[in-house]
């Protein structure tokens, strides 16, 4: 059965000055504006017509910035939780998943939910442009942009961590098409958006954009709309782990839009996210009252980020202070930044899996831990529709009877390297 499917109406809004913009195709900030602010999409279609389960993640595509549909995605998946649920003493604890169950009709094959943002982002980038996309990853973003590029035809440049490789795992090979470079071992996060704006700036290279590309947040803001359209109302507490709280600022988004459709509920969710300690430079600008982030050694991040298991949530630059970002989106839903340490997010990991029968990585586990801390301080009334965002689970489900392949780097750069010397070995990955 051929999928119908027309092309998403939506303007763009900048979150500074208000104004409307028309999407020229790209547009990652507001065209003459000093400021710097996210952009907001703003959908023709106020009330959102959820399609079949066959169109994968398109089935929310009337909230999508996308002009075609790509093959292989999957939706994230909400069900209504027994055993944690039981074991916390929750009645409405709902639990978003975003990985490999298949059981569930789960079927993300990089098993994280960053496969929501590189399905709607390259669903955005339109073929015509012949443009390379370029995107910065701790791992699972670039697993997924990988997977996603490679199956569908779309040039990649991809810029990670040396010590971060051992995520860019394949059930099947990755195409030429796509290339990978990395900064050192002993960089982390920061270097490879570093390695990243370097390579955008050659001609012919496109940013992705992180967080200020509205596809990527909106992709990853379906998280809340299967949750959504799944209970029949907007949770009243939203538990996720944050590196750049880009996902956040997607579920605060979601739940905008939410309010305006009409049909499920008035209230806003409490975001509770979490870092993984002891890497917290938003905990620490949060708990500080300032909308700034603090002064960071460079040297103590990375070392702070080589102590945490959840390498993913390691950004040092992360969308917190700008105009819509995640301090905004903590001030109105009345929110708050929380820590959980590898301990504990390893006890989590085990009692997830032992209850809910599917390991979760992790991200995902500091989230779990972190709402079984608030729960166990009596914080949350037990009565109260919680859901819990799983951003990555079924890894170990997944790769329990397939051969892996991993991506190698083409080359791999210094810390802090020359833009000159980047640039020019860039363009020989892609014959320029």
């Amino acid at each position: 059965m051929k999928l119908q499917f027309n092309k998403t109406e939506y303007t763009l809004q900048s979150l500074v000055s208000g104004k409307i913009f028309t999407d020229s195709g790209w547009l990652l900030d507001a065209p003459g504006e000093s400021t710097t602010g996210l952009l907001r999409a703003i959908y023709h279609n106020k009330q959102i017509r959820v399609k079949e389960d066959a169109y994968g993640i398109y089935k929310f595509a009337d909230w999508l910035p996308v002009g075609r549909l790509l093959e292989g995605s999957s939706a994230p998946v909400t069900f209504k939780s027994e055993a944690l649920a039981n074991e916390l003493g929750l009645e409405n604890l709902y639990i978003t998943f975003n990985g490999y169950w298949p059981e569930k009709n789960a079927l993300m094959t990089t098993c994280s939910f960053k496969e929501t943002e590189a399905y709607s982002v390259c669903a955005r980038l339109d073929p015509k442009q012949n443009k390379i996309l370029v995107v910065a990853s701790a791992g699972n973003t670039a697993r997924s942009f990988a997977r996603v590029c490679s199956d569908n035809d779309i040039l990649l440049l991809l810029c990670v961590p040396e010590d971060n490789l051992d995520a860019l795992w394949f059930d099947e090979p990755i195409k030429e098409h796509v290339k990978l470079v990395a900064s050192r071992s002993g960089g982390d996060y920061f270097d490879a958006i570093h390695l990243s704006n370097i390579a955008s700036q050659i001609d012919g290279f496109i940013p992705e954009g992180g967080a200020k590309n509205v596809a990527r947040r909106d992709g990853m803001g379906t998280s809340v709309l299967s949750a959504a359209t799944f209970i029949g109302k907007i949770p009243d507490y939203y538990f996720q782990a944050v590196g750049s709280g880009t996902g956040a600022i997607a579920a605060w988004e979601a739940n905008i839009r939410l309010l305006a459709d009409g049909r499920f509920g008035k209230n806003k969710m409490k975001l509770l996210v979490s870092q993984n300690y002891p890497f917290k430079p938003m905990y620490d600008a949060w708990k500080a009252g300032s909308r700034a982030m603090l002064p960071l050694d460079d040297e103590l991040a990375r070392k702070q980020v080589e102590e945490i298991d959840a390498k993913v949530l390691s950004n040092r630059k992360p969308p917190y202070s700008i105009a819509g970002g995640l301090y905004d989106a903590l001030v109105d839903t009345r929110g708050d930044v929380l820590l959980a340490d590898n301990f504990e997010a390893k006890s989590a990991a085990i009692m997830f899996e032992s209850l809910e029968g599917i390991d979760i990585h992790p991200a995902a586990a500091i989230a779990t831990a972190s709402l079984i801390k608030v729960v166990g301080e009596g914080k949350i009334d037990p009565t109260s529709v919680i859901m819990l965002n799983i951003t990555g689970g079924g890894e170990k489900r997944f790769k329990s009877d397939k051969d892996l392949f991993y991506l190698k780097p083409a080359l791999i750069f210094d810390i802090n390297p020359d833009a000159e010397v980047v640039m020019e070995n860039v363009k020989r990955l892609f014959n320029k």
